[in-house]
């Protein structure tokens, strides 16, 4: 099983997997039939004054990192999310889908990095 990250924009490279969409805002012009996926987590994404501030600017990713990782940290859904990933990966595939047009400086990539670090993320990677 694999945790993999996707932008929604792209056709579905792979549809073996539950698809997370784990943006704040709905991705414009994704019709939600179209969207293909399982489930719209979007209490995880930035807040809105975090993503505002970020506007998308790399020379801005690694504080944006840094207080994005102190919101996951203090995130009340994250615990329910970790869960519902790893229950996930006991069956197959996450994906991760994501809206950003910068495929290195997005918050999916930061949520996919904190899943890894995750006891019970690692635990069904490496089975």
């Amino acid at each position: 099983m694999e945790l993999k990250l996707e932008r929604i924009y792209t056709k579905p490279a792979d549809k073996d997997g539950y698809r997370i969409l784990v943006d704040r805002l709905w991705p414009r012009g994704i019709s939600k039939v179209n969207a293909d996926l399982d489930v719209w987590f979007k209490s995880i994404a930035p807040s809105t004054d975090l993503r505002k501030w970020f506007g998308h600017d790399p020379a801005k990713f690694d504080e944006f990192k840094q207080k994005y990782l102190e919101e996951l940290k203090n995130n009340s859904q994250m615990p329910g999310f970790v869960s519902l990933v790893a229950t996930h990966l006991k069956s197959g595939n996450v994906i991760l889908l994501y809206g950003a047009k910068d495929t290195k400086h997005n918050q999916a990539i930061i949520i996919y990095h904190y899943l890894l670090d995750q006891p019970e993320i690692k635990a069904e990677l490496n089975q």
